[in-house]
């Protein structure tokens, strides 16, 4: 039976994990056809998939050209990946927005806090200037949420940005930037500010605007420029309807509702564990309407905590604005 709302964000422990995303691999085996497929062509029959470690994982780049869905539902919003001109994207087709709404919202709470405690800015000039952003969605909700008139977007005038740091600085008011990385390290390369109470999240992506850096440099240079001594990060995906969550040094954690496990680069179907690197296969709960166990293009390790640092991406990787590209 396909697992409700109520049970993928009550879940407390690693075995209510376990339960309930066998529960959603068997939903979405029978449900979706593009799933049910790739499982055919592997040769498992989803009646003896008994354990999590079973369970197979949906390249992502099948989102590109295909029909990712487990519902019958009406699509209520398509989110589309972004990607430089001519590259194929990603089309993610949501039948429930409030599964996404209920992901975000309560990963935020659990992350930070009452949002309503913070004025919300972001700086998302990319994702702004097109049109199926997950991202740009879910700022809009969180700004919203904010329940503040001085939260909002900004595109390129910076100008303001830094004026509106600078109040919410004086009036020491909690303020949460979020902001794409190009467009981060191209405003504290006009304006600087020592605000070390701000918190500053990077959601990735230089979209071919400047070099790629690593993380270090990247992450040292804002914490320069905005007076702060650490710099969040978020990692998330448009096929994805969960965000794992940085506050400092690139080391992620998830919300209980998702999982990071990493894979041989060699051989798909094998778990990588001991801390080594290898790929990263999340499993997105929330995804109850699509696929929830996707093989990424990225590499990782996982810690013994749980936790997980994202260290690039495989070399034939199409570059996407929203991973961190951290090689």
């Amino acid at each position: 039976m396909k697992p409700d709302k109520q049970q993928v964000f009550s879940i407390n422990s690693p075995e209510e994990f376990d339960s309930t995303a066998l529960q959603v691999f068997q939903h979405q085996a029978k449900n979706c056809k593009v799933y049910a497929d790739f499982i055919a062509g592997l040769r498992i029959d989803p009646a003896a998939v008994t354990s999590v470690k079973q369970i197979p994982f949906l390249p992502i780049e099948f989102f590109k050209g295909h029909t990712i869905l487990s519902s019958t539902d009406n699509v209520q919003v398509t989110f589309t990946s972004s990607g430089t001109t001519g590259m194929i994207t990603s089309s993610h087709y949501i039948t429930d927005v409030s599964w996404y709404e209920e992901s975000f919202r309560k990963a935020s709470q659990l992350f930070y806090g009452d949002i309503k405690d913070y004025t919300v800015l972001a700086l998302l000039p990319a994702y702004l200037e097109r049109q199926g952003s997950s991202l740009i969605y879910m700022a809009q909700d969180l700004i919203t949420q904010s329940d503040n008139a001085d939260s909002g977007f900004y595109l390129y005038n910076h100008a303001d940005l830094f004026d509106q740091l600078k109040k919410q600085q004086q009036a020491n008011k909690p303020t949460l930037l979020i902001g794409v990385t190009f467009a981060l390290l191209d405003f504290v390369e006009q304006y600087q500010i020592d605000f070390p109470e701000l918190i500053v999240m990077e959601t990735g992506g230089m979209k071919g605007r400047r070099k790629e850096m690593i993380r270090e440099e990247l992450h040292d240079t804002l914490c320069k420029g905005f007076g702060v001594n650490a710099i969040h990060s978020e990692y998330g995906m448009t096929e994805l309807l969960s965000q794992a969550y940085s506050k400092g040094s690139g080391i992620f954690n998830c919300p209980p509702w998702m999982r990071i496990i990493t894979r041989d680069t060699n051989d798909p179907l094998s778990i990588v564990t001991n801390g080594k690197a290898g790929g990263i296969n999340v499993i997105d709960l929330a995804n109850i309407n699509s696929c929830a166990f996707i093989a990424t293009q990225d590499l990782g390790k996982i810690y013994e905590d749980g936790s997980f640092e994202v260290l690039g991406r495989f070399d034939n990787a199409d570059i996407r604005g929203c991973n961190l590209l951290i090689a």
